[in-house]
């Protein structure tokens, strides 16, 4: 089992004649009381497959192995992927992918896809889990992506930034609440496990991170009539989210509505002229949202 400490990275680095590479956002999680904690909040069986964003040095990586019934973890540095092979090598429980897990910033890379589906359908009654220390870099799209994957994942743990993890988990009137909290909220429910001081990583990030645990509820998922119209929609009238509803429902709907449809929608759901956008709760976005599609099925974002 690797322990992965500061004085082991920076002896096999030194070995290996690298560094971390800033520009894959690469700090890695030095106290291992922490690495068992982000594994422990997985709640990890042998009916788990695991999407592992961010191998790393594989530390992570051997524990989620030891859990799970199968392990998909993905790194696109090239020395990473050395150094963790050597880690993995006899895990056979895991498939290793050496590629960029992100296609685009609102796709995933096929590779990855056909992976975990792979793995899914080898095991009876699974579950599709992320256990992940996300680097900040892809931690948004990663997380957010994974909500309107073909594949539902059961839970997600992830190590990112704290900002974002105080985003997800936002509740409305306060300065965090957003679009990207209406999105998390309106399918799973969103834990801070813990947060974390720069000095448990090595190198250093400049900010505070967090551990968050996001478990998909199906019956709320369920409940949202259309996903990608909620989540085009709220992105919409969150763009200024402290203007009033109604100036910001005549920008998304531009073209589409006239300012009399747009009065029409605000007397429907019986909205005062100086509602703000940062007000509403997500069964009020749900509502919000399903009264504009039905007289708007078409409607996309600009």
């Amino acid at each position: 089992m690797s322990r992965q400490t500061k004085s082991f990275l920076i002896s096999r680095f030194r070995e290996m004649g690298i560094r971390p590479a800033t520009r894959h956002g690469q700090n890695f999680l030095i106290d291992l009381n922490l690495h068992r904690l982000i594994v422990d909040s997985a709640e990890l069986d042998a009916r788990d497959v695991v999407l592992e964003v961010g191998t790393g040095t594989g530390a992570i990586t051997q524990m989620i192995s030891d859990r799970a019934g199968a392990v998909v973890t993905v790194e696109i540095d090239g020395h990473m992927f050395e150094l963790a092979s050597e880690m993995l090598i006899d895990r056979e429980n895991v498939t290793m992918l050496h590629v960029d897990a992100l296609r685009n910033k609102n796709n995933f890379n096929p590779a990855v896809i056909e992976a975990v589906g792979a793995q899914l359908a080898a095991i009876p009654g699974s579950r599709f889990k992320l256990v992940a220390n996300l680097p900040y870099n892809i931690a948004t799209p990663i997380l957010s992506n994974l909500l309107s994957w073909e594949f539902t994942p059961h839970s997600m743990v992830a190590t990112i930034q704290k900002e974002l993890g105080e985003r997800m988990a936002a509740q409305p009137w306060s300065k965090d609440y957003s679009a990207l909290s209406a999105w998390f909220q309106c399918q799973a429910t969103v834990e801070i496990v813990r947060i974390m001081p720069p000095s448990v990583f090595w190198p250093e990030p400049k900010v505070d991170s967090a551990i968050v645990k996001t478990v998909i509820d199906p019956e709320r998922r369920a409940a949202v009539p259309d996903l990608r119209y909620f989540h085009q929609f709220t992105k919409a009238i969150f763009l200024h989210r402290r203007k009033f509803l109604r100036a910001n429902i005549v920008a998304a709907m531009k073209g589409v509505f006239n300012k009399a449809q747009v009065d029409q929608v605000m007397a429907e759901m019986e909205f005062a002229e100086d509602v703000r956008t940062e007000q509403l709760d997500v069964p009020t976005l749900l509502k919000l949202t399903e009264l504009v599609r039905k007289l708007a099925p078409d409607w996309t974002m600009s």
